[in-house]
């Protein structure tokens, strides 16, 4: 779950689609902005992904991860 500078929506889902661990991100609203589905196949390897590329887009404020179990 994302939340994004005013504005800035449309670029980041953009962004998102790009990063190969991101299988689907879609516009939400509430106090998120983004919902973005990844795939890891380790918590280190999902850390590295929304810590190296999601977390560093331009226009991203915060983040939430929920690890599905």
């Amino acid at each position: 779950m994302i939340s994004a500078e005013i504005g800035k929506e449309g670029e980041i889902l953009s962004q998102l689609k790009k990063i190969g661990h991101v299988k689907e991100a879609s516009p939400v609203y509430g106090v998120y902005d983004i919902v973005a589905r990844v795939e890891a196949a380790t918590m280190d390897e999902l850390n590295q992904v929304v810590s190296a590329n999601v977390r560093r887009l331009a226009g991203v404020r915060s983040t939430l991860t929920l690890v599905v179990m």
